[in-house]
């Protein structure tokens, strides 16, 4: 007999921020999901779009994958209302794990998950031990990582939140994971190719949000909600920004100084929302300028607050030899060397 579940806390474990309107669970931020056990022989699952999805844009739409196992069986692009995918038709009795993931960034479109509908039964997947916080850019996303031609433009068809850095360092280290990350956007100014400021592409306003998005929740906007940090609290936040904000400030002592102030005022945020998480501030995949600013901001941040649970990390910067993506992204190649780095260094603190 075929039964349908909804995406709630007691069919499924919920993976980043998610909003449930009483029939729909809403994704909209990199990495955001399900995940479930099931045991039976079919399974399906039901995917809606948002306004985006019936838009002639094609680079905007939202993109997601459904695995069985950690193997991925569906990897699709939201041009829809509603879908409904076949993920287990089995003779016999199948029993697995199975995850719905979004790839693609907030900021674009976001999706829902409808329904589930079995001939068996499911229940949440068990949360790992510790949880961590991903806050970043279009790094953290995934940016361009399917498209090795860095004169290629951006497109969520290409982003893979999968393949960068955060989703790998979380695999590594076998923890939980969420992630508030956006493409362009930065502590006081967003990419800039001209050296003026970009003040409409920020974390700060937004990460006390649901999430940022130009689509919808239905007939919501999730920039309108604000987060429950008490659902779960992070054991260990990693902060990647500043590469966007680089584009501005340059080597304008001024503007770095800015950068400075400001973010030691979002570091303030993130510690009043998560009073026990350590926190890693870190940078340098695409470009290491504000390296030594992030240390003066941890620093200073210390000296002001009292608070010695916050360390900093620098990356090594992209090499030529390994490529670059879209817009002279990180390549995977890239990002797995960032992910091995920084996974090594969290293990000195995590733990």
């Amino acid at each position: 007999m075929e039964k349908t579940y909804k995406a709630t806390l007691e069919n499924v474990k919920l993976t980043g921020r998610t909003y449930f309107d009483g029939e729909k669970l809403w994704c909209g931020l990199s990495g955001s999901g399900i995940s479930f056990k099931f045991k039976g022989t079919k399974c399906s699952v039901t995917i809606g779009g948002d306004h985006i999805a019936l838009t002639d844009d094609y680079n905007s739409k939202a993109r997601f994958a459904i695995l069985v196992n950690g193997d991925r069986v569906i990897d699709d692009m939201v041009t829809y209302s509603e879908k409904t995918y076949s993920v287990i038709d089995s003779d016999s009795e199948v029993a697995c794990v199975i995850t719905v993931i979004k790839l693609s960034e907030a900021a674009m479109s976001a999706l829902s998950i409808n329904d589930i509908s079995v001939c068996g039964e499911i229940k949440p997947d068990d949360n790992k031990a510790k949880f961590i916080e991903f806050i970043g850019d279009s790094i953290t996303c995934g940016y361009g990582i399917d498209d090795e031609d860095e004169n290629h433009n951006f497109s969520t068809s290409t982003e893979d939140t999968t393949k960068a850095y955060a989703y790998r360092t979380a695999k590594a280290l076998d923890v939980d994971y969420s992630m508030v990350s956006y493409s362009g956007y930065g502590i006081i100014s967003g990419y800039t190719g001209d050296g003026v400021r970009n003040a409409n592409e920020l974390v700060p306003p937004y990460y006390e949000k649901l999430a940022f998005t130009y689509g919808s929740f239905g007939d919501k906007k999730p920039q309108e909600l604000s987060w429950d940090f008490t659902a779960r609290q992070p054991d260990l936040i990693v902060i990647n920004l500043g590469t966007n904000d680089d584009s501005f400030c340059l080597e304008d002592e001024e503007r770095r100084a800015e950068y400075c102030e400001k973010y030691i005022e979002f570091l303030k945020v993130v510690r009043k929302n998560n009073p026990s998480a350590k926190i890693v501030c870190s940078l340098g995949i695409m470009t290491d300028r504000l390296c030594p600013y992030v240390e003066k901001v941890a620093a200073e941040y210390t000296r002001q607050t009292g608070d010695t649970d916050i360390s900093t990390f620098r990356f090594d910067v992209q090499l030529f030899e390994d490529g670059f993506s879209a817009n002279y992204h990180p390549t995977a190649a890239t990002h797995k060397k960032a992910a091995a780095k920084l996974t090594a260094y969290l293990k000195t603190i995590l733990y």
